[in-house]
């Protein structure tokens, strides 16, 4: 008869650190959504996601060992970052206007599905980055994985719209 503890360890229980803190963020953010809305809950992971964006955008600038980052490198640094953390983005379109990326993976992996208020972390860290090297981001994510989509579709506007219409999306300023 074999050891308690080596029966343990030979039982198929998909568990570790990774799927652990997944599964975690997505039972936060799905009592955050259930208990106070999808709104307060997007608003809640948004001030987490200002952190995470500022320290994310001088670690970047110290690895370019510049004060602020070009349109160009902003890009790069988006993709980058979410590739560093399983994220597949990539640069659809880059312009003085906008930057418009798309992705074919999440980081949170499929416990994103219906936790669209994580997708918040994606439009602050995009926004805080951009913002603070451009000078003006507004974040639009038009397609989510969290929402069903097959892919995310993010739209970063580099400029303030002038329409009578409030503009969708989160707004970012340079701090």
């Amino acid at each position: 008869m074999g050891n308690a503890a080596d029966e343990v360890r030979r039982l198929p229980i998909q568990l570790d650190r990774d799927h652990f803190l997944r599964q975690l963020l997505r039972e936060l953010a799905g009592t955050l959504q259930e208990v106070v809305g999808l709104e307060q809950a997007s608003g809640f992971v948004s001030i987490v996601g200002q952190k995470i964006g500022d320290g994310l955008n001088e670690e970047y600038r110290s690895g370019f060992q510049a004060p602020t980052l070009t349109r160009e490198q902003v890009a790069q640094v988006l993709v980058d970052l979410k590739r560093r953390i399983q994220g597949d983005f990539y640069v659809v379109e880059e312009s003085d206007e906008k930057l418009v990326l798309g992705n074919r993976a999440c980081p949170f992996g499929d416990m994103v599905k219906g936790r669209q208020a994580l997708c918040m972390m994606t439009s602050n860290v995009f926004g805080v980055i951009t913002a603070e090297n451009l000078g003006y981001a507004r974040v639009v994510i038009e397609e989510s994985i969290a929402q069903g989509h097959a892919g995310c579709r993010v739209v970063v506007h580099l400029r303030p719209s002038h329409d009578a219409e409030p503009p969708s999306g989160q707004e970012y300023f340079k701090g």
